[in-house]
């Protein structure tokens, strides 16, 4: 992997139960993509080796989530790129973490 993004939306909504709607709507979006992600309880990463497709779903998710009914939302990203290696991979990061 070349590149990982973590996004974090949160979209302003009139209830909590909306704010849920609106993100998994997002993450249904970030699944439709096809690439690896990992959903946690605060953000999802996404990885792949075409760093300019992770901006443009990073983007994409922010206006997914204001044509799901958000007036507005914040949206934060972190960004790990090395186009000339290799990133951590998500399975690196977190499967120790989640053995039985």
């Amino acid at each position: 992997m070349k590149a990982s993004v973590a996004i974090q939306v949160l979209p302003a909504a009139e209830s909590s139960d909306e704010a849920i709607r609106i993100v998994d709507e997002v993450i249904a979006y970030i699944r439709s993509t096809g690439l690896n992600y990992y959903v946690g309880p605060f953000e999802t990463a996404i990885e792949g080796d075409d760093y300019d497709l992770l901006m443009d779903i990073a983007k994409e998710c922010q206006h997914i989530a204001i044509r799901a009914g958000a007036p507005r939302i914040s949206a934060y990203i972190k960004v790990v790129y090395e186009p000339e290696g290799e990133v951590l991979t998500i399975e690196k990061k977190v499967s120790k973490h989640h053995t039985p």
